[in-house]
């Protein structure tokens, strides 16, 4: 009976499902983890800054084990590399909240670290490889809803959960949503039996993991430690060194890991590109905001929470009307003009002060999350127009190094620009100035993204949305162009 039962459900709503399911969990996890370090903290009898490593074990770990992703889905098919990452992801889940020392905690979030960074290029790749590539706008207007609600919802349901049960369960909120999606999946996703990628990688491996995981350690310990501390200096060098190595050593290897022709494709490195400077401006603002409300105006968690929430609703009416737009005028219009807005809207938010009333910063939110309801699905479906299907899963993991990185930066960006523009002292908290200065530096950068996107061809990914054939010889094009690249 069981066995009949994968035929009965189309993989156009089993995928999706699935995908669904991982992008809420790895994303709540993200966000929810940081609501609790103040209870960890009263637990193991530390101070909150003790647990720093809770906080950047899981980015590191991530980041280190995103390159390996792309060659296991290769080999073993999404399903099944998607299904163990996140059975993975729900057990270290469960041991974190059983943790009994802070040791064992770090350990057990470096394994939900390396367990995500698995999740999300294979979810991805799993995503765009079921369906077309005009399609996948349409799917991808329902897809940003959990990624839009998640973030917003985590730092409330956290707070329920410590304040009314225990730290442990902001960990073990995960399974009740997990461990369905992995049955779900188990039963109803079609398999495949993976391919032969050729030899797997190792030295690929190790320069490229060592690179992403110290340069990430750098730039997520530079505004503690301070962008001058020799912790932070020899991780941001050695980060660049290994990468440079890595970059020399994948282009002459005959089956990479990381298969960096692919950037030969004008549109796909652009739009990651635009990707990687156009993410510091949006999640930069996302992590200002509400250090504003809270720190500049005395606002409560809660407040803060509440003003910043109708960007999540911005978002979800724009991206509504881009996935009627995509086909019709393209991705470079449509992205920046979604980046002009952006800067704009940055631009007001540097005008506000202590006197700015909730409902004034809500409206500008709304309007900043319609703004980058614009950015988000076209750069996504866009890098993946001309990509052959048989590239996807090292596409989506180039996607998604690119997109980490992006965060990373963005918190290390506006933590530098309230440090330069708080003044000797002026006390723990920055001035309202340091916060204006920094909306405009990255208004600043929204505006150059913008006027970088009005520049790329995208003439390939319309064609690609509208189903037309002009696209179609690209794929073989860049697979004969990546065969020349790997001869060399």
């Amino acid at each position: 009976m069981l066995s009949a039962l994968p035929t009965r459900i189309s993989q156009r709503l089993v995928v999706p499902v699935v995908c669904v399911s991982v992008t809420f969990i790895a994303i709540v996890d993200g966000a929810i983890t940081t609501v609790a370090l103040p209870s960890i903290a009263r637990q193991f009898r530390l101070t909150t800054a003790a647990l720093d490593g809770v906080v950047v074990v899981y980015p590191v770990c991530l980041a280190m084990a995103i390159p390996a992703s792309a060659w296991l889905v290769e080999r073993f098919g999404a399903k099944r590399v998607l299904l163990t990452a996140l059975a993975g992801f729900l057990g270290s889940s469960l041991l974190c909240g059983a943790a009994a020392g802070l040791g064992q905690l770090v350990a057990y979030r470096a394994v939900q670290g390396v367990s995500a960074g698995v999740l999300f290029p294979a979810s991805t790749a799993l995503l765009f490889g079921t369906f077309t590539s005009a399609e996948q706008v349409r799917i991808s207007r329902y897809m940003i809803i959990p990624q839009q609600i998640a973030p917003a919802a985590a730092p409330v349901l956290g707070g329920l959960l410590v304040d009314h049960l225990s730290w442990r369960w902001v960990f073990y909120v995960n399974l009740p949503v997990g461990l369905p999606a992995v049955v779900f999946g188990t039963l109803f996703l079609a398999g495949d039996r993976g391919s032969r990628p050729g030899r797997f990688d190792l030295p690929g491996l190790l320069l490229s993991a060592g690179a992403l995981g110290t340069a990430m350690f750098g730039v997520s310990e530079g505004p503690n430690r301070g962008w001058t501390s020799p912790t932070v200096l020899v991780s941001l060098v050695l980060g660049a060194v290994l990468l440079a190595t890595a970059v020399a050593v994948e282009l002459r290897t005959a089956h990479p890991l990381l298969r960096l022709g692919l950037f030969t494709d004008r549109l796909f490195r652009d739009t990651n590109l635009i990707n990687l400077v156009g993410l510091v401006p949006i999640m930069g603002a996302l992590y200002l905001s509400p250090l504003f409300l809270q720190q500049a105006q005395g606002r409560t968690a809660l407040e803060s929470g509440l003003t910043t929430f109708p960007e999540a609703f911005g978002v979800l009416l724009t991206v509504q009307i881009v996935g009627v737009l995509y086909a019709r005028v393209g991705p470079r219009l449509i992205v920046g003009c979604g980046m002009a807005g952006v800067s704009a809207v940055l631009v007001l938010l540097a005008t506000c002060d202590t006197d700015t009333g909730l409902w004034t910063f809500r409206g500008y939110m709304f309007l900043f999350g319609a703004a980058i309801g614009c950015f988000f699905i076209p750069t996504t479906v866009a890098s993946l127009a001309t990509v052959d299907r048989s590239d996807l899963a090292q596409a989506t993991m180039l996607n998604t190094v690119v997109r980490q990185t992006g965060g990373a930066l963005a918190p290390a960006a506006v933590t530098t620009a309230l440090v330069l523009g708080t003044p000797p002292g002026a006390g723990a908290a920055p001035p309202v100035t340091a916060y204006q200065h920094a909306y405009l530096a990255l208004a600043a950068i929204a505006a150059a993204t913008a006027a970088f996107t009005f520049t790329v061809p995208d003439g390939p990914a319309r064609a690609a949305a509208r189903g037309g054939t002009a696209a179609a010889g690209r794929p073989a094009l860049r697979r004969r162009r990546r065969e020349r690249i790997d001869a060399r």
